[in-house]
């Protein structure tokens, strides 16, 4: 399985209910300063899900880039391929 960098439309990417309790503020709002004169320096992780991403890791940088209007974000594709 070979892991690339990719650019995938923040609208499409899902984050579950129960983890978008862990977003902090203070945390987001430090990465989108962080991202705003540096650009995002880790891709965060997501999985394919029919016509969707799922989010595995990287929910205060997603959150971050939301912030700042960003349409879309630098993610790695995890997962097994579809057999």
């Amino acid at each position: 399985m070979t892991m690339k960098e990719v650019q995938i439309p923040i609208a499409e990417i899902y984050v579950a209910t129960r983890r978008r309790a862990e977003v902090k503020d203070e945390v987001v709002e430090a990465l989108a300063e962080s991202i705003m004169e540096e650009g995002l320096k880790v891709p965060i992780s997501v999985r394919r899900d029919k016509d969707r991403y799922v989010l595995v890791s990287g929910l205060q940088r997603l959150e971050a880039c939301r912030s700042l209007g960003e349409e879309t974000i630098t993610a790695i594709i995890v997962g097994a391929p579809q057999r």
